[in-house]
């Protein structure tokens, strides 16, 4: 392991990079690679965004306080053009658009190195992204990489203590990249629980989601803890169905990214339910918060997939209840109450 470690640090900052996204995780990533002296290409998809980053070395609408050395970026509205330049490509485009960017490209990535920032599910294929990537590119297992929380894009830019679990079945590769993210203000582990990890940081919005919607209705800490210890419960019933793997639920991975997303002032996730609980319609709620709730667009895939593997989920029945088939957030979460222990 610390040979590895020693390797990475010696090899990582002669490798390309290239993150795809221009929001707040982009945003993030961006500045923990360039913070671990590292050059990033830089795709962002709006040219007028792209040139305000390259005059003022900021992102002008996400983590504005964030200040990148302009000589470790090169920014570009040209996803192949980025692609073209980089050996590694980390993905931070929500899971709900990136099915369209990767449509843009022109050249085959499955000898690259893939690393996904995206905490969701693919509307096209419905898949989370190492097996969208797996099925339709052709990358290996051994190519990809998935970034586990806990981590609010927020308290990176703040440089408050953060923490990334990197998953891949490829040890080598993700040590390579834990020397690349090698900052003041985070630790980093590496797992080999890529689909665990992947579906883990997947699910924890939807139950974020359901914290928010019982917030909204004015349901107090006591009944949001209850909900939360049955999340963890219902998130391991799920991640045992689809990988059964050898795992720790209570780890940072997996309960504490459920938890910061459930609690966090900055979730999107909790601030789109309490919303919903508030009486929004999903059509308010999102043009009032203009940014992307992974977990609206994760509910009903992965409550088919859930009907499918026959797993029991209360909670994330009652959630896709009230945003696809209209029923009232109150009498479910009353209902709801009763199932859980």
């Amino acid at each position: 392991m610390k040979i590895l470690e020693t390797l990475g640090k010696k090899i990582a900052p002669k490798i390309s990079i290239g993150v795809l996204g221009s929001g707040s995780w982009a945003t993030a990533l961006v500045k923990i690679l360039t913070d671990s002296k590292m050059h990033v290409n830089w795709y962002v998809r709006e040219p007028e965004q792209a040139q305000k980053i390259k005059a003022t070395s900021k992102n002008p609408n996400y983590l504005t306080t964030v200040k990148f050395r302009p000589k470790r970026i090169t920014v570009s509205s040209n996803i192949n053009e980025v692609v073209s330049r980089s050996e590694w490509l980390v993905l931070a485009i929500p899971s709900a658009y990136l099915g369209n960017e990767l449509k843009l490209l022109t050249q085959p990535i499955k000898n690259k190195i893939i690393v996904s920032g995206v905490k969701g599910i693919l509307p096209e294929s419905q898949l989370i992204t190492g097996e969208h990537l797996h099925q339709h590119f052709d990358l290996p297992w051994d190519n990809f990489i998935v970034i586990g929380g806990p981590s609010h894009a927020e308290e990176i830019a703040l440089e408050r203590l953060s923490y990334l679990t990197l998953a891949s079945k490829n040890e080598t590769n993700a040590l390579l990249l834990k020397s690349m993210t090698n900052t003041k203000y985070l630790q980093v582990k590496v797992s080999q629980d890529v689909l665990g990890i992947e579906y883990a940081a997947t699910l924890k919005n939807i139950y974020a989601l359901s914290a928010g919607i019982a917030h909204g209705l004015n349901y107090g800490d006591n009944f949001q803890s209850v909900l939360l210890s049955n999340s963890i419960r219902e998130m391991n019933r799920f991640v045992k169905k689809v990988s059964n793997s050898k795992r720790n639920i209570n780890q940072s991975a997996y309960l504490g990214d459920l938890l910061v997303t459930a609690y966090s002032l900055f979730s999107r996730n909790r601030r789109f339910g309490s919303m919903i609980g508030r009486g929004y319609t999903i059509k308010g709620a999102q043009m009032e918060m203009n940014m992307v709730a992974e977990g609206y667009h994760a509910t009903e895939p992965v409550y088919n997939l859930n009907k499918s593997i026959g797993n029991n989920s209360p909670i994330i029945d009652t959630v896709y209840g009230i945003l696809f088939l209209n029923k009232s957030p109150k009498k479910s979460f009353q209902k709801l109450s009763k199932k859980l222990t």
